[in-house]
């Protein structure tokens, strides 16, 4: 008998109303109605200065990195929402990568928080693409730090309009194709701890 997967839901955006936190809980629904453990966090919870290494040097990670990290290890699989700036994913959420692929004790192993993690992708932004851009370069980061990218991802342009007042989208297919997303990631997470 295997456990049930454990999913970190975040987003790459930690505005207030923002698009992509509402798109993640959508898939973080769908995950813990498919059977997953699932942890919803706001990156703006885990405030971290932008990476330096006299920073790491002289005073080792900061707390919430170390705390963000740490979730990332205790986690099989990761939803992410990313938003796009200028055809990029957010430095919010290249930060926070970066923060905790950092070794916090000595002999560490490599990307810890990452490798043998599962992922599933998605975005949200105003233009017509959805984000779709910055997801070609988190994909790439994502695989290139050892965690494998589900095939599928899913981009929802219009943001503005997209949601009801209630954070689902209003596109009957588009919710559906988040939540089969998530459903997704959780199949292949079954799969893997067979």
């Amino acid at each position: 008998m295997h456990t049930m997967p454990r999913i970190l839901a975040f987003s790459g955006s930690s505005r207030k109303d923002s698009f992509n936190q509402r798109l993640v809980s959508i898939a973080a629904d769908a995950a813990r109605q498919a059977g997953a453990e699932v942890s919803l966090i706001n990156l703006g919870d885990y405030p971290m200065p932008i990476y330096n290494q006299d920073l790491q040097d002289e005073q080792g990670l900061p707390e919430s990195a170390v705390a963000f990290k740490q979730l990332l290890i205790e986690h099989d699989g990761l939803l992410i929402a990313s938003p796009e700036y200028n055809s990029a994913f957010s430095p919010l959420l290249k930060n926070a990568i970066d923060w905790a692929s950092r070794a916090t004790e000595p002999g560490e192993a490599p990307l810890v928080a990452y490798r043998g993690k599962t992922a599933a992708i998605m975005s949200c932004a105003p233009g017509a693409l959805g984000g779709l851009r910055g997801l070609v370069f988190l994909r790439m980061l994502l695989q290139n730090i050892g965690v494998m990218v589900l095939p599928g991802q899913r981009a929802i342009g219009q943001a503005g309009s997209a949601f009801t007042e209630q954070g689902q989208l209003k596109d009957a297919e588009q919710q559906q194709a988040i939540s089969k997303l998530a459903v997704e990631l959780v199949d292949t997470l079954n799969k893997l701890s067979r």
